[in-house]
C-alpha cells in the first residue's frame, strides 16, 4: 500500500515538472521572439517617457515592415553591450541627417572656454539607423556614437502600459 502512494506522488511530481518546463519554454520563446515588457530608467526620452514607465514592446514587425523614423526602439547600447537603451529613430538608411556636432566632455573640461557650435550633415549608412533621445539636452545617442546597426535593435515600443493613467500607444 505504501508503494502505491509513493508512485502516485512521483507521478504527480513528474507531471508538475513537465508542465513547468513546458510553460517556461513557452514564456521564454514569447519574450525572446514575440515581445516583452521593459521598465524605463533615465531622463533621455522625457517628456515622452519617464523613469519607471513600463512599456510593451514587440519583435515581430521587423520581419514584415522596416523600421521608420519616429519609431521608439529598445536596442543594445553600442558603448556598453550589457546595457539596453530606449531611443527614437530619427533617420533610416540613406536619409540625410543634420545635427549639432557634439564636443567630447574631455575637451570641454580641459579648455574651460565656450566651444563654437558647428552643424554636421551626413547620410545614414545602409543597414543602420540614427537614434536620438527626445530630451536632447540629456541624452547620449547617435550624436555621440554615430548611427547604430539594425542588428543592435532588440524591439519596437508599442505602448506604455504603466502607470495605467498614462496608458497610450507610442
Amino acid at each position: 500500500m505504501k508503494m502505491g502512494m509513493g508512485y502516485t506522488v512521483l507521478s504527480r511530481l513528474r507531471t508538475l515538472a513537465r508542465y513547468t518546463i513546458a510553460y517556461a519554454c513557452i514564456t521564454h520563446c514569447t519574450f525572446e521572439y514575440v515581445g516583452d515588457f521593459v521598465l524605463c530608467k533615465g531622463p533621455s526620452m522625457e517628456p515622452t517617457l519617464f523613469s519607471d514607465n513600463v512599456l510593451l514592446t514587440e519583435r515581430l514587425s521587423k520581419y514584415w515592415r522596416k523600421y521608420q523614423s519616429g519609431d521608439i526602439i529598445i536596442a543594445v547600447s553600442p558603448v556598453n553591450a550589457s546595457q539596453y537603451i530606449c531611443k527614437r529613430i530619427v533617420a533610416v538608411s540613406g536619409e540625410k541627417i543634420t545635427t549639432l556636432k557634439p564636443h567630447p566632455l574631455e575637451a570641454e573640461s580641459a579648455s574651460k572656454q565656450p566651444s563654437e557650435i558647428s552643424m554636421v550633415t551626413d547620410y545614414v549608412p545602409h543597414g543602420c539607423v540614427w537614434i536620438e533621445g527626445d530630451n536632447k539636452g540629456n541624452s547620449s545617442d547617435s550624436r555621440y556614437y554615430g548611427p547604430i546597426p539594425l542588428g543592435l535593435i532588440r524591439s519596437r515600443v508599442v505602448c506604455r502600459i504603466w502607470p495605467l493613467s498614462e496608458l497610450t500607444g507610442l
